[in-house]
């Protein structure tokens, strides 16, 4: 993971679908709207295949997996061919992983676990939960701590995380809903993503 990749695109859709008919369409759908970081969760059934076929299709987009909970599925997202990984907390047996770890974390002390264990960057997850004046706050003591904002993030509320301090927002079902992925409306996909990234655009 580049760093400064990532924070000139601010940007990274969060899949969470039942069924992906094609993964590398998706993908393709979302860079078109502007959206070239992607993260497909194990919350997918038959993950490995869909990144599989992502990443052999040479979309441009940065595919990562997320939801990643144990050292086997770290190496089963890395060995299919996952650019990163990313965790929803701290998770010391995925953070050795041989690709960019970002480590889910709430409370300062979870940041600074993260931060110990080498994470490329933190996300904090749920962001909703606090707001992105809490992000501020984190700046106060972790002001080099590359932080994202994870769940509840809108187009409406994104470029107030990234205001606040937040590196990078996820975008999930606002940007990639679950019924419209399963019926492969990728002219949807890309009219929601150009339309997450234009509400962001002003900070860039």
């Amino acid at each position: 993971m580049t760093l400064d990749t990532l924070a000139a695109d601010r940007v990274i859709a969060v899949v969470r679908a039942p069924a992906i008919p094609d993964a590398a369409a998706l993908c393709s759908a979302l860079a078109a709207g502007g959206i070239r970081w992607v993260e497909f969760t194990f919350t997918t059934p038959d993950l490995t295949t869909h990144l599989r076929r992502a990443v052999a299709a040479g979309t441009g987009c940065r595919i990562g997996v997320g939801t990643v909970l144990t050292a086997g599925q770290a190496e089963a997202a890395v060995a299919a061919g996952a650019q990163y990984l990313v965790t929803p907390g701290v998770r010391g047996e995925v953070a050795a992983a041989p690709v960019p770890v970002v480590l889910g974390a709430l409370t300062p002390s979870e940041v600074a676990e993260a931060v110990d264990l080498g994470a490329a960057a933190v996300k904090i997850f749920p962001a909703r939960a606090f707001g992105p004046a809490y992000f501020k706050d984190l700046r106060g003591p972790y002001p080099d701590a590359p932080l994202l904002a994870s769940g509840g993030v809108t187009a409406d509320n994104a470029a107030d995380f990234l205001a606040a301090g937040a590196l990078a927002v996820c975008a999930g079902s606002e940007v990639v809903p679950p019924a419209v992925v399963a019926a492969a409306d990728w002219a949807e996909v890309t009219r929601r993503a150009r339309g997450f990234t234009a509400a962001v655009a002003a900070l860039r």
